[in-house]
């Protein structure tokens, strides 16, 4: 089973991307925010922790629940409280994530998908034959973010301090197999997936997916087959830093932004695209 690592940055595009994924494709995937939010609803260890961290007259609304958005003003903010939640939620986490590949291999998937914001950060990347990156630059960033419905809306300075937070995308490509430029229309966004799906479909055996069945009814062969995936990535990422670095990611990181000027980003189709997140 080929496990993929999609990631990107906020307002990046990357939901899209799951959408186009899960609804177009039918393929599964974890979806590490939902897990994250799972991992501090009421009545669970991770939500008895963030209470007593930050105070119920800090992170509480009146019903009970945490105020998401106080919380999240508090951490995007402050570097050691962010350290601290990011402590008790990625440990959660990622143990769901271990056991909902372990599901959908159990299932017969011939793919998975972890849709994991912080899949870099976090060090994930490390155990996923697939690295997706969803690509746009800052500026398009902070203009995506802006324009998203929030109650109350952000400001300027919340949305930059917000992206400010994660690792900057242009650095993800560094460790990045596959990078998905949102720069353009949804119709180039449609075609990049199309292409990127039917390459793990061929990489599986094509129609008839017979390599992922072999891996899964002979399982000593699918885990060797995973090990030696593995293996590449990391030997193949490891010479990338240690052979060209920062060079490498300017040059990736140029090269999207000379499309996007091709392109025209100004243009009336465009902007459908790129306000979708």
């Amino acid at each position: 089973m080929l496990v993929v690592g999609l990631t990107g940055g906020i307002a990046s595009g990357k939901s899209t991307v799951s959408r186009l994924l899960t609804e177009r494709h039918r393929l599964p995937l974890l979806d590490a925010d939902v897990l994250a939010r799972e991992a501090i609803e009421p009545g669970t260890s991770g939500f008895s922790l963030v209470v007593s961290h930050f105070g119920p007259d800090r992170v509480l609304r009146a019903d009970g629940t945490l105020d998401r958005a106080a919380l999240g003003d508090i951490v995007f903010g402050d570097t050691d409280e962010r350290r601290w939640l990011n402590g008790v939620v990625h440990p959660r986490v990622k143990k769901a994530i271990f056991w909902g590949v372990v599901c959908a291999w159990l299932r017969g998937e011939w793919v998975v998908v972890l849709d994991v914001p912080l899949l870099v950060e976090a060090g994930l990347h490390m155990w996923v034959a697939e690295v997706v990156v969803v690509y746009v630059n800052e500026r398009l960033q902070l203009s995506r973010l802006l324009a998203r419905p929030s109650d109350p809306p952000l400001s300027p300075a919340q949305a930059s301090a917000r992206i400010s937070s994660q690792l900057p995308l242009s650095t993800k490509l560094v460790s990045a197999t596959s990078v998905i430029d949102n720069s353009g229309t949804l119709a180039d966004l449609d075609a990049q997936v199309d292409r990127l799906v039917g390459r793990w479909r061929a990489q599986q055996g094509g129609t008839s997916l017979w390599w992922a069945r072999v891996c899964r009814w002979v399982p000593p062969v699918g885990l060797v087959a995973g090990l030696v995936a593995l293996l590449r990535k990391r030997l193949r990422s490891k010479g990338r830093r240690k052979g060209r670095g920062e060079v490498e990611r300017t040059d990736r990181v140029e090269e999207i932004e000379m499309k996007v000027r091709r392109r025209g980003t100004g243009s009336g189709a465009s902007g459908s695209a790129r306000d979708r997140d």
